[in-house]
C-alpha cells in the first residue's frame, strides 16, 4: 500500500521537496499562503490516514517557500481519532520517500513551565514519549532505518540555531524546552500535569513525538516548534478549550506564519 501511495502522489506531481512541514491545530492558515503548485487531499490517496480533527484540512501542499521546495501537511492525524502509531509514522516516511530531508514540526500545546505564556513560542529542544506507543513497534524495514534507531539528538541544534537566529532578527520572542506526547483527546488532569512537570516536561500536547521519531528514523533532520495555546491543567485556573486553542492560534498566527517562513527559508 505504501508504494501506492507513493506512486499515486507521483501521477499529481514530480516535485522534490527540500522541507517537509507539519501543521498542527489552529496553524492551518499557513499553507493557504504560500506559491501552492499541487494539493493532494489525503481522502484521494490509496489506504492513506485521513485527519478528522477540527481545523485540519486533510491534504498535502506542494510549493515554494523563497527558494525551497516544500510539502506541506495541511492537518495531520493523531492516536485520539484512532490511529496507530505506525499510520501516523506512514506520512513522515512518505515525505521522506518524496526527498525531503529536513522535518519541521509544529503544534499547539499548553504550557507547564511557569515561563512560558500564552501565545509564546517553545522550540522544541527535546520530548518526552514514553506515555505514547512508539510507531517503530513491529516489524523493521531495514531498506527505511536501523532496528535500533539512536535518539540522542532527535530536534537538531543546527536547525535550532537558524530559528533562534531568525527569531532574533526578526523581533520575534521565542523561549525553548521539552516536550511531552499524550495520547488524548481528553485534556490532562492536574495530577497528570504535576507529574509531567516532575520528570522535566516544559510543554503538553497529543502529537509531534511520534512524528519526530519516524523522521529520525527514515534520515530526516529534524525540529519542532510549539504555540503555547494555553496553560496546561492546573497551571492555568480556568477550564481548557479546544476553542482557546483555536483562538490563540489566530491570534498568534501572523508571528507563527512570519517565524516559520523565515526559518525555512534559511535552513
Amino acid at each position: 500500500m505504501f508504494q501506492k501511495q507513493l506512486d499515486y502522489i507521483r501521477t499529481k506531481t514530480d516535485i522534490i521537496p527540500d522541507i517537509a512541514i507539519v501543521l498542527g491545530s489552529g496553524l492551518g492558515s499557513f499553507a493557504d499562503e504560500i506559491d501552492a503548485e499541487c494539493i493532494i487531499d489525503y481522502k484521494d490517496i490509496p489506504g492513506f490516514p485521513v485527519s478528522t480533527a477540527p481545523g485540519h484540512k486533510g491534504r498535502f501542499v506542494f510549493g515554494k517557500i523563497k527558494n525551497k521546495n516544500v510539502i506541506i501537511m495541511q492537518g495531520r492525524v493523531h492516536l485520539y481519532e484512532g490511529y496507530t502509531p505506525r499510520q501516523i509514522a506512514n506520512p513522515i516516511r512518505l515525505m521522506r520517500k518524496l526527498g525531503a530531508k529536513i522535518l519541521f514540526l509544529t503544534n499547539s500545546s499548553g504550557g507547564i513551565n511557569s515561563k512560558l505564556s500564552i501565545g509564546d513560542f517553545m522550540v522544541v529542544e527535546d520530548h518526552i514519549s514514553c506515555f505514547v506507543e512508539s510507531p517503530l513497534v513491529g516489524e523493521n524495514d531495514d531498506s527505511t532505518g536501523v532496528r535500533f534507531p539512536d535518539m540522542s539528538e532527535v530536534y537538531s541544534k543546527r536547525l535550532n540555531s537558524i530559528i533562534f537566529k531568525t527569531s532574533e532578527k526578526e523581533n520575534i520572542d521565542i523561549k525553548s524546552g521539552t516536550y511531552l506526547q499524550f495520547r488524548g483527546p481528553n485534556f490532562e488532569t492536574p495530577a497528570e500535569i504535576k507529574m509531567a512537570k516532575i520528570i522535566g516536561a516544559d510543554a503538553v500536547g497529543m502529537s509531534t513525538a511520534i512524528e519526530a521519531q519516524a523522521g529520525v528514523y527514515c534520515g530526516f533532520e529534524v525540529c519542532a516548534i510549539s504555540v503555547i495555546s494555553n496553560l496546561a491543567c492546573g497551571i492555568g485556573k480556568t477550564p481548557i478549550t479546544s476553542e482557546e486553542v483555536t483562538e490563540t492560534a489566530n491570534r498568534v498566527s501572523p508571528l507563527f506564519k512570519r517565524l516559520i517562513k523565515e526559518s525555512a527559508g534559511n535552513f
